[in-house]
């Protein structure tokens, strides 16, 4: 495995940002890290690329411990913080020759015209970072981190700022260097580390909460069940509680409800009783499974 890490722990002063965790991640897997704000992803990405000392734990990177090699590591780790440090006044092309003269790479024009146009930025590469939008900044940010071709890249909120066009470009060259990387990859955009992302781990009070492939994310997980359910004629949300115990509701329209419970029992049969005893029919019922955001409220509201 590329990324090992055991009893991880991290103190800023008396306050402990990570409690003790462990996990590890293997080349070809896109693992997305998930939490709420202060939940300690950014730090343990930090510490992960030798930005940062753990207060005690081991983490071991393709090999190298994060105390004692660091150098190594940087060598063969690409980063993108959560804060694009970009030099404004530089011209994009520029910057990344810069960066790719700080790796010492041989043939420093053949890679950087590479990056260029793997992440789209071949109409921007004789601009002004500072004139760039924030979409462009993140690309030149990702460029800067593959540049070097490194084994393990880390990936703090990449997405962030791109219009869905820039979306799905980046979503695909994400996917194709994932073949002999191991990538971590942040988001608040569940629904982006959902079609992107191999695993998920999520972080809440710097503690594991839930780790598991993205297949096998919802089991076992969420305990309420869902169905939506149309009638054909308008129903008042306070009739289906009267009738419904022990749900909630959410009404799409005057017709059209997400109704979710707990519990083992299929309500569905007494949906259709109420629908009878308001003599109103039913045109569309089915089951709607749950989803990487129903995981998440879960797992972040039980710590």
């Amino acid at each position: 495995m590329s990324i090992q890490v055991n009893n991880l722990t991290k103190f800023y002063g008396q306050q402990k940002a990570i409690d003790n965790i462990s996990f590890q991640a293997n080349e070809g897997e896109i693992l997305g890290l998930l939490g709420p704000n202060g939940a300690g992803k950014t730090t343990t990405m930090k510490i992960l690329t030798c930005f940062m000392p753990q207060s005690s734990g081991d983490v071991s990177v393709c090999g190298f411990d994060t105390r004692k090699n660091d150098l190594d590591i940087k060598k063969i780790m690409g980063y993108l913080p959560e804060h694009n440090p970009l030099y404004g006044s530089m011209y994009t092309k520029e910057y990344l020759t810069f960066v790719a003269a700080i790796h010492k790479l041989d043939n420093k024009s053949k890679h950087v015209d590479r990056v260029i146009e793997e992440t789209g930025l071949s109409k921007e590469k004789n601009k002004r970072i500072s004139e760039l939008s924030k979409g462009y900044r993140q690309r030149v940010g990702l460029a800067q981190a593959i540049i070097h071709d490194p084994k393990v890249l880390i990936l703090d909120e990449p997405i962030s700022g791109l219009d869905p066009n820039q979306l799905i470009e980046i979503r695909s060259l994400i996917n194709s260097l994932k073949k002999n990387k191991t990538i971590i990859f942040s988001s608040h955009i569940l629904q982006e580390v959902e079609s992107i992302c191999d695993r998920i781990m999520i972080l809440n009070n710097g503690q594991v909460v839930q780790d598991n492939l993205i297949e096998n994310i919802t089991e076992n997980t969420v305990q309420s069940q869902k169905v939506l359910v149309e009638f054909l004629n308008n129903i008042s949300e306070e009739v289906l509680h009267n009738h419904l115990d022990n749900v909630r509701i959410k009404q799409e329209n005057k017709r059209l409800f997400e109704i979710s419970y707990n519990g083992e029992n299929d309500i569905r049969s007494l949906i259709f009783d109420l629908a009878v005893k308001q003599e109103n029919k039913i045109l569309e019922m089915k089951s709607k499974g749950s989803s990487l955001e129903d995981v998440f409220k879960e797992v972040t509201k039980k710590n």
